[in-house]
């Protein structure tokens, strides 16, 4: 896999896309023979995953079973959940004290480790000893909101290898540029993401957008980049992201990514599971839409309310799903099930900003 690469794949069973991601990216090819390999997860706080808050445990135990079955043993799940919550708990809330008992994988929480002070542009930093000591870390964090940074995804997650009083010191410094800067000491050697269901916008779940995919690549900033894509916002909107890419962390470029989806979602989108996502979801007629292609709609009339505009569609419900498949109409379609509505949005799924853009166009005549 190369650093300009993107894979995503979808579906409701993570444990099963998790391996074949993995595979299809030749993960375990990376590694070499003996090292030791640390999972990290995001567990910001001790949630259920399906809260759109954390890490679904199917997807490391998806990856704990290929690397085990291509010969790499040695591996921890290393996380340090933020101040003021026990990463112990969320170990066991989330279910991943059972894959350490399963599979001999050793939970670590950095909180308890000893710490070593690195420094890149001026900025000294207390880092995880045993994070930086691993030979190979797999990034995996959760694509969803956060209320300070917008988003949040593989350059934040970053922050579970700091001390406490570190990750007090980011906040204290306004999160971008430290959270940029440690990218350039923590270095994965691979990331795979956690698109099942992200919050909307904040970082401790309850408004969970059901996404269904998982994602991987290399370039962290590329990661990122597509995380913003994903829900409605461009890279420049988030500051980390792009001081991460001036200092050489990686680059924003999707347009120029090989981006290889290994499937189409065919799972069938579930009704809403919060009041926030329901309200948005009130603006929507759907019939049997896929769940990427809902999510992507979702996260594009978020990003519509926040402008003001969605009240402007409570006439013309958004149509969408394959349930309009053949069928003709003026409202506005998603998809390419509604191609034969006098306007749609096309793709499979479309992507969340050209969403945005034709229904700002269609607003606006």
């Amino acid at each position: 896999m190369e650093r300009n690469e993107l894979m995503i794949i979808y579906g409701d069973k993570p444990l099963e896309m998790t391996k074949k991601i993995c595979e299809a990216a030749h993960l375990a090819d990376m590694i070499p023979a003996g090292a030791s390999i640390g999972l990290k997860p995001n567990l910001v706080v001790a949630k259920h995953p399906d809260t759109g808050a954390t890490t679904h445990a199917e997807i490391l135990e998806g990856c704990i079973q290929y690397l085990q079955e291509h010969g790499h043993k040695n591996i921890m799940i290393i996380e340090g959940s933020w101040v003021g919550d026990s990463t112990t708990r969320a170990f066991k809330v989330v279910g991943y004290d059972r894959l350490s008992r399963q599979y001999n994988v050793p939970l670590f929480d950095t909180k308890s480790d000893a710490y070593e002070h690195r420094s890149y542009g001026g900025l000294t930093m207390e880092i995880s000893k045993t994070a930086l000591n691993l030979d190979f870390l797999i990034n995996m964090p959760v694509l969803k909101g956060h209320c300070q940074t917008i988003v949040t995804g593989a350059l934040k997650n970053l922050k579970g290898t700091l001390s406490d009083r570190e990750k007090r010191h980011f906040h204290s410094l306004g999160l971008h540029k430290p959270i940029a800067y440690l990218n350039k000491i923590v270095r994965p050697g691979f990331i795979l993401g956690d698109g099942m269901c992200g919050d909307l916008d904040f970082e401790e779940g309850g408004n969970p957008v059901r996404m269904n995919r998982i994602f991987c690549g290399l370039d962290p900033v590329l990661i990122d980049s597509y995380i913003c894509q994903t829900m409605g916002y461009e890279p420049d909107e988030i500051p980390y992201i792009r001081i991460a890419e001036d200092i050489g962390v990686g680059s924003t470029d999707l347009a120029h990514a090989v981006v290889t989806e290994l499937n189409k979602d065919t799972s069938r989108a579930k009704p809403a599971s919060s009041r926030r996502v329901a309200q948005l979801a009130r603006y929507v007629d759907d019939k049997d839409a896929c769940s990427a292609c809902y999510a992507n709609l979702i996260q594009a009339c978020a990003r519509l309310d926040d402008r003001g505009l969605l009240g402007w569609l409570k006439k013309t419900p958004v149509k969408i799903g394959q349930g309009y498949r053949g069928q003709t109409g003026t409202c506005p379609g998603i998809g390419n099930c509604t191609r034969g509505f006098d306007t749609h949005c096309a793709g499979c799924p479309p992507k969340t900003p050209d969403i945005i853009a034709y229904l700002e166009e269609y607003i606006s005549r």
